[in-house]
Order: structure tokens, then sequence, then C-alpha cells
């Protein structure tokens, strides 16, 4: 066999590969911002006291069993960031988002917009002085970029949304 043909069949599949990542990821990327918009709707501030946030195992993390029951086989020996806070008379674990989990200062009274079990924003620090952001590298910063790509998205979906209202 020619050596280009079989170039050519490899090339094929590997543009036939990469288009259905494309479109697998877009679809993940669009059902993302739905589910961010649904936080953002059932979302509420609140005033909290940190007590004491880490990064530890959803198993050991002391959620209600509905969050382990609802949270997939594969992730839930996976670590994610969880803050102890005092909410009123409640002392509450609560999960927190990974882009703002590094700015959740310890032991200081904030306020955050909450969402369930889930920590969307800080809005607000008392008496607590706002720390700075490590800079974390190559992947950090293109989490930043794929954030700021979502935000864009759930902007235009919102303007969208505005002028399909107002006609």
């Amino acid at each position: 066999m020619n050596p280009w043909i079989i170039f050519a069949i490899c090339l094929v599949i590997a543009i036939a590969i990469l288009a259905g990542l494309y479109f697998y990821g877009r679809k993940l990327q669009n059902k993302q911002v739905e589910q961010r918009e649904q936080l953002n709707a059932a979302a509420q501030n609140v005033t909290m006291l940190v007590i004491d946030k880490k990064k530890m195992k959803l198993n050991e993390a002391n959620l209600p069993k509905i969050v382990m029951e609802q949270t997939p086989k594969y992730l839930r020996r996976s670590k994610i960031p969880v803050v102890k806070a005092k909410i009123g008379p409640k002392i509450m674990t609560l999960i927190c988002d990974e882009e703002i989990y590094d700015q959740v200062p310890v032991k200081a009274e904030i306020k955050a917009q909450v969402s369930g079990l889930y920590i969307m924003s800080i809005r607000n620090f008392r008496n607590a002085p706002v720390p700075e952001v490590p800079k974390k590298g190559i992947m950090a910063k293109l989490r930043m970029k794929a954030n700021k790509a979502n935000q864009e998205l759930l902007d235009e979906k919102a303007a969208e949304s505005k002028s399909k209202k107002k006609k």
C-alpha cells in the first residue's frame, strides 16, 4: 500500500476524533452554563463566620447522604474544597467553589452568595484582610480563560433572554 494512502486514512480518523471531541466539549460547556444559571437563580446572600477550610475527600466531609448518593462513583474519592462555617446558630459544612477557595479567610465573618450547600462567591469581608490569590501557573491561567469564556456565554444568554422578553 502507498504510504500516502495510509497517511490520508490516519489523518481522516484524527480529524473525525477531533471533531467528535469538539462537539462533545461544546455540549458539556452548554450543560455547565445551564447548571450555573440554575445555581444563580437559587442563590441567596448569607452572613457566615468561617471556622475552618480544608480540601478533603467527599466521604470524609460530613456532608448529607443525599450529596453522596447524587455524586457519580468516580468522583466520590476526589478531594473537594470544604468550608465549615457558622450560619446563624447552626454550624454547617459547605462546599466551596474552586475559584474562590483561596480567597476565603479563616476565622472571619464574610457575606457570601450560597446556593444550597455550595458557596458561589464572596461579597464582603468584615474585620479580615482580603487574601491575595496566589498565581499557580499555566493550569490556573487556563482555568481563568475557561471561566471567562463561560461567563461570556452566560452574559450572551442573559442578553438574548432579555431581548426576547422585550419583544
